[in-house]
């Protein structure tokens, strides 16, 4: 593969080359079984696709998901599941996962739909509203003096006790069955899209961006586009200070990279998931790594054309805006001003505490 990288930008010089089977058809039938669920709203927003110099833009608003402000109950509530679906009947399972808020969250929260107890490490930097929201699930919180990738060995450590079970949304050698199930439940997310934009007369969006921490709703992305046909632009969008994904396409290889404070607190990890990986690889289209302050001023925006978004959901426009804003970015990624583009706003507002304003 030949790549060019320059600052906070990555973009393939070919066409992705990963193909493979899409997540199963049961995943969303299960999610539709749950207690209030409904496929969350795609809004279209003709001023951004003005904006923006592209024919239609849409925003998948994840601010209410299953009583949640995230996307995140999605793999949470079917890996909880499919580890529950595995034990002896009357069982009693301690769930164990690290968060840096909206996975612990969705975790705690089907650990009590479903009866079972939590132990949730939340790293250092995660807002005290947040680690109330996790503990008001009657979740146990671990604080951990450390960055993500410490909670998530505190994490892993705590799950070796009898009748504990890891659920973590990161993958390495040798932990990849739950991560796997966790990046099957994103797909919900797309299937609910593609019907929504057929109903919009769109048959596959022409451009699609993504907010990646340890990249498994990006790994959900590339699952699902590249097992059937439309083929869209998949774009990556990571903090400046945490972009690992766009670090491990520039070297061609997984790496740590070291974390730095941001509002963007869900996607503040510093190392990609082993399972994404080698998907991200071979299925991404292009990477780019913003500011807070460009997710700020994104947030804002969305606000004021009705939907909410947290620092991490307004992270997809905010790369959008950085990579467009850039004719030879536009050109190596055939943006035509008729395209179709949608953007995944993958929280609310009200699940980062985080004010918009914090770094304007």
């Amino acid at each position: 593969m030949t790549e060019s990288i320059r600052g906070s930008w990555f973009v393939r010089a070919d066409r992705p080359l990963w193909t493979g089977a899409p997540a199963p058809a049961e995943v969303r039938r299960f999610h539709a079984g749950l207690p209030g669920y409904a496929p969350t709203p795609l809004v279209e927003l003709p001023a951004l696709a003005a904006e923006l110099g592209v024919g239609r833009v849409f925003v998948k608003d994840e601010s209410h998901r299953l009583g949640l402000p995230a996307f995140k109950a999605l793999g949470a509530s079917w890996a909880v599941h499919r580890v529950l679906s595995s034990q002896t009947p009357g069982t009693e399972v301690r769930l164990v996962t690290a968060t840096d808020g909206n996975h612990g969250r969705a975790v705690a929260r089907m650990a009590r739909l479903f009866g079972h107890q939590a132990h949730i490490f939340v790293p250092r930097g995660v807002h005290p509203t947040a680690i109330a929201a996790i503990s008001a699930e009657q979740a146990e919180v671990t604080p951990v003096d450390g960055d993500y990738d410490e909670a998530v060995r505190r994490a892993a450590d705590a799950a070796r006790a009898p009748g504990s079970v890891l659920v973590q949304d990161t993958a390495w050698p040798g932990y990849e069955e739950i991560p796997g199930w966790i990046v099957e439940g994103y797909s919900t997310l797309f299937e609910e899209t593609d019907d929504q934009l057929r109903a919009a007369g769109v048959e596959s969006p022409d451009l699609l961006a993504v907010p990646v921490g340890v990249g498994s709703l990006a790994q959900a992305a590339v699952t699902h586009y590249r097992s059937r046909p439309g083929n869209p632009t998949l774009l990556s969008v990571e903090p400046d200070s945490a972009a690992c994904v766009l670090e491990s396409l520039r070297q061609g290889r997984p790496v740590t990279v070291e974390t730095g404070t941001t509002t963007m607190a869900g996607l503040n990890c510093g190392t990609p998931s082993a399972l994404a990986w080698p998907i991200l690889r071979d299925g991404l289209d292009a990477a780019v790594a913003i500011t807070d302050r460009d997710s700020a001023d994104a947030a804002r925006t969305l606000a004021h054309l009705g939907v909410s978004s947290g620092p991490c959901g307004a992270a997809a426009l905010a790369g959008l805006r950085n990579t467009l804003a850039h004719t030879d970015r536009r050109t190596a990624l055939n943006i035509a001003p008729t395209a179709t583009v949608v953007l995944l706003s993958t929280e609310g507002a009200e699940a980062n505490p985080n004010t918009v304003d914090s770094e304007a």
